[in-house]
């Protein structure tokens, strides 16, 4: 069905959009007037909302309504900010229905809308209504209509009245008043959780490998990075796959920080939220815009999708040595900011790196149970791969070697993740309590100012950190990692001061400073 109008009408209703994670409100204005059929989009809208005219079209008439076959204009505003993605196609129908008096005026007011149409006037899911309903939230607004699809990630946000629908029908006659929907309960996350089947691998399964499993511990502990290096087999991959286990687990604000942007890249599961710590492991193929982020629509890469998680770089020398020094800004500040030409995107990006590599090309180089085959010049040509700057960033250097056939077949049973959770935990509930008043919560994020309150050293410690210092020619920041994680072992350790047995233990987890320095 088509409807002629002799006479204007205008209608406003409201949307939201993103820049980033972070949502802004967008006004869709609608003016029907006489003259020839045309559509007129304007607006600073992309190419997936220029061709939504063509599909809010076609939804109206197979929604058993009318279309008007008059001259229509629609804006986004404000115009200067950039509208993408095809979530304006519900605000836009509504728009124009309710500029033909098909909907109340009065009935749309202060109620922010959001959906992709199909052809058949369905309602489908669109990416990042999470971040739009926090940011809208914050503005005010407390009525959403959005599709039923998104359901369960728009359930965990508090104090909004929202109403999920299936099809463009269906949202005409709520909004007309002619069928009730039911607001959208909230959803306890503590339950969910609970309700979880973890898949992590626990360490029981990993055979010896005591030394890596400790340092892995301490990294656990106070968020700190490490580089496993050794022989291929030694089973550095599956350490860094039991590493998820131990990290202490993930509180609802995390969670919503994680959730936040996997929403925007639309990598959400069923459950509509991130009920674990990602675990994030790009091929070394991967892109420098892949890792950090970006294309045209500038959008969240790898080390922002392991937010409150773990990065792990498998054969970090395989991977593009520009690629891979992108990972510098990040590791020191907790964010990546992404600038295109058409915009510039701040996206969180506080991970724990786990990075793994073989010693040089053949991988035995240092083993004392396999013969290198490399000569020096391949040796240092491999390892010159991974610059000084980016080694200094990585708090626990561990050497991994591969482990015996009476090891690999021992009876006794390893420790379990549980065991070693329950002893993270309780450092990262001594550290939450030290950083209470401050942004931080753990040790590797301490500021230099925050390092010198808490690190505070005797004169014994002094002096091991001023032989470390000069004996493997140490960075002013690798010096202020040793420091850091010998504040996390004193914590595993249960105690109040940092002692030199704490010092001398950070200290053997710097010696690839000196021993891999090219």
């Amino acid at each position: 069905m088509s409807l002629k109008l002799g006479f204007k009408m205008l209608s406003k209703v409201l949307s939201y959009g993103l820049i980033g994670i972070e949502g802004f409100g967008v006004q869709v204005e609608v003016d029907i007037t006489g003259g020839l059929p045309s559509v007129d989009l304007v607006g600073l809208a992309d190419t997936a909302i220029k061709e939504s005219k063509e599909r809010v079209r076609s939804a109206i008439k197979n929604s058993g309504l009318d279309y008007p076959i008059n001259k229509i204009t629609i804006n986004l505003a404000p115009a200067d900010k950039k509208k993408e993605g095809p979530l304006y196609d519900l605000p836009i129908a509504i728009a124009i229905l309710s500029a033909c008096n098909q909907i109340p005026i009065e009935n749309v007011k202060d109620t922010i809308f959001l959906g992709e149409l199909s052809l058949d006037g369905s309602v489908k899911r669109v990416n990042g209504v999470l971040p739009i309903l926090i940011a809208a939230r914050k503005e005010g607004f407390r009525k959403f209509i959005i599709p039923k699809s998104n359901a369960n990630e728009a359930s965990f946000i508090s104090g909004l009245d929202i109403f999920c629908v299936e099809n463009l029908k269906e949202a005409k006659e709520f909004l007309c008043g002619e069928n009730e929907i039911s607001k959208l309960q909230v959803s306890d996350y503590e339950t969910l959780k609970e309700q979880n089947n973890s898949q992590v691998v626990d360490f029981k399964l990993v055979k010896g490998q005591k030394s890596a499993k400790r340092a892995l511990e301490i990294a656990a502990a106070g968020g700190h990075n490490v580089i496993m290096i050794g022989p291929p087999g030694s089973g550095k991959t599956l350490l860094a796959k039991c590493f998820s286990s131990i990290l202490p687990d993930m509180t609802f604000e995390e969670a919503l920080e994680v959730t936040k942007i996997h929403s925007v890249a639309g990598q959400l599961s069923s459950a509509g939220i991130v009920l674990e710590r990602p675990f994030r492991s790009p091929h070394h193929t991967t892109t420098k815009i892949a890792l950090t982020g970006g294309n045209k629509n500038a959008t969240p890469g790898e080390i922002s999708l392991a937010h409150n998680g773990v990065l792990f770089l498998d054969e970090l020398p395989e991977y593009d040595r520009h690629t891979i020094e992108t990972l510098r800004q990040p590791l020191e500040d907790g964010v990546i900011t992404v600038a295109r030409a058409q915009m510039s995107v701040t996206y969180p990006a506080s991970f724990t790196l786990i990075a793994s590599m073989n010693p040089c090309p053949c991988g035995n180089y240092g083993s004392s149970k396999q013969e290198c085959r490399c000569s020096p010049a391949q040796i240092h040509k491999y390892l010159s791969k991974l610059s000084g700057p980016l080694m200094d960033r990585i708090d626990l250097h561990v050497e991994v070697d591969s482990i015996s056939f009476d090891e690999l077949n021992a009876k006794q049973e390893e420790e379990c993740s549980a065991e070693i959770k329950a002893r993270v935990n309780k450092a990262r509930k001594v550290q939450l309590e030290r950083f209470k008043n401050s942004k931080n919560f753990c040790n590797s994020k301490m500021s230099v100012a925050s390092c010198k309150k808490h690190c505070k050293l005797d004169e014994e410690c002094n002096e091991l950190m001023r032989m470390a210092f000069e004996n493997l020619h140490l960075s002013a920041r690798a010096h202020d990692k040793i420091l850091k994680v010998a504040r996390t072992i004193a914590d595993l350790d249960g105690c109040d001061n940092i002692e030199p047995q704490h010092i001398a233990e950070a200290i053997q987890y710097r010696s690839l400073d000196d021993k891999y320095k090219v």
